[in-house]
């Protein structure tokens, strides 16, 4: 079985049953933010479970160039000596395909009185990253870049003032650079945000020490940083990632006798979106041996061959669920009767424009499929009469549009294939051969 990394694509064919246990890649949110946090701090952080994949792999490297000891020890652990704070960069800033990593550390370095230049490879040079640089300028940062507020971009930090900002839309990117900000402005930071996005960013910033004040007021969820507050080195476990998680468990429900069970997921209540979506639609879903593991939520989650119906999802469930709309689609294409998902139009500024691909590849494996503006219509092929594949999808070098069109081709009549697989490195090392593993048929094309 070949790697993503070594083909330039992958075919995915009907297969037995998916039987197994495994563990997700540690979650790519919390290890962006473990790595920043810990090289913000003053002291040691250590790090078990990160997510050893190309995005983060970036953000380790950008904590090393504001002057940080991050070190890999092997199996996921991590050692990352902080000093309290940035130091000025002696280059660009790299960070290849990771919007995520790019936006918090913009928001983390604007509180220090340094000069960087952030660039990315060409899908993260087409993202705009106005919404970032609005509040941060308004703290005080300064800012030289392309039209549009793209990379590569020159970051100018230090001597922020306080802001009260109200998220015009849900970001926890946005929010969480914010906060970072907030630690080093005078008076601190305050972010007002009317849906709740997931809250990593605060959980974590309680675990390094810091004060941070939730409360949940008529206008919203209000977010209070104090300012003069400094982060303390600390142990974190990071959870395994639910964005990947679904690949399998999705796969389990739409292949005829199979039972999967992913060990270790994150059950933060502001990320399960698609478990609740999925149990709507007749989903066979458990949940197991709940824990906590460093302030967040965890469990196993078991899913089962099951008979899916389609459901109209509610547009407020969006943030809770935005990365893994592309695999409920790919579940939504097995279901009896139509699945409506609205108010998605955040999938158009992601790696790719994930709901003109999603149907696009759908509708070239034999599905109906209606695109919205912000929204995305697909009516199932139903239990007994699987989708008919055998296309060649184009994933614009996304990585959830691969691995979705790969977990579609498993219970597809005919073999789909999908093109730069190689990005799914970037979420989920060893994609391949964990879905090999539990009886998937996914090799080079």
């Amino acid at each position: 079985m070949s790697s993503p990394g070594q083909t330039a694509a992958l075919s995915a064919r009907r297969s037995g049953p998916l039987r197994g246990r495994v563990r997700a890649p540690g979650d790519k949110s919390i290890s962006h933010r473990a790595l920043i946090f810990g090289a913000l701090a003053e002291g040691l952080t250590e790090v078990e479970g990160l997510l050893e994949g190309e995005d983060v792999l970036r953000s380790a490297a950008a904590m090393r160039a504001f002057g940080a000891e991050v070190e890999a020890l092997g199996g996921g652990r991590w050692r990352i000596l902080g000093r309290g704070g940035f130091s000025e960069p002696d280059d660009v800033i790299d960070c290849g395909n990771a919007g995520t990593g790019v936006r918090l550390i913009l928001g983390a370095a604007a509180g220090f009185d340094l000069s960087a230049t952030f660039t990315g490879d060409a899908s993260l040079r087409s993202r705009p990253m106005n919404r970032v640089m609005k509040p941060l300028a308004e703290m005080g940062a300064r800012f030289l870049h392309r039209s549009g507020g793209r990379l590569p971009l020159t970051l100018r930090g230090g001597h922020l003032k306080r802001i009260e900002y109200v998220l015009p839309e849900p970001s926890a990117q946005v929010k969480s650079a914010v906060l970072l900000a907030g630690l080093h402005a005078v008076g601190g930071a305050v972010v007002i945000e009317p849906e709740p996005t997931r809250d990593h960013t605060e959980r974590m910033l309680r675990g390094f020490g810091a004060e941070v004040i939730v409360e949940d007021l008529p206008e919203g969820r209000r977010i209070t940083l104090p300012g003069g507050q400094g982060l303390t080195g600390t142990r974190i476990r990071v959870p395994g990632d639910p964005s990947s998680a679904a690949f399998p468990l999705v796969a389990a429900l739409i292949t005829p006798g199979s039972e999967v069970t992913v060990e270790g997921v994150l059950l933060n209540p502001l990320r399960n979106g698609l478990l609740a979506t999925l149990q709507e639609m007749g989903a066979d879903l458990s949940v197991s041996a709940v824990r906590d593991e460093g302030g967040e939520p965890v469990g196993d989650i078991t899913a089962r061959y099951s008979a899916l119906r389609g459901v109209d999802v509610p547009a407020d469930r969006a943030p809770s669920m935005i990365d893994e709309y592309p695999i409920l689609a790919v579940a939504a294409a097995f279901a009896e009767g139509v699945t409506r998902m609205r108010g998605i139009g955040e999938m158009r500024v992601k790696e790719s424009d994930r709901i003109a691909l999603m149907a696009a590849g759908l509708a070239a494996c034999g599905l109906v499929v209606e695109e919205e503006p912000e929204g995305l219509i697909v009516t199932g092929a139903g239990t007994n009469r699987p989708p008919v594949g055998g296309a060649a999808v184009t994933t614009r070098g996304d990585h959830r549009i691969a691995m979705s069109h790969l977990v579609l081709g498993l219970a597809s009549d005919a073999a789909v294939r999908v093109d730069e697989p190689g990005m799914i490195a970037t979420s989920f090392p060893g994609f391949v051969d964990m879905m090999g593993g539990l009886g998937a048929d996914i090799a080079s094309a």
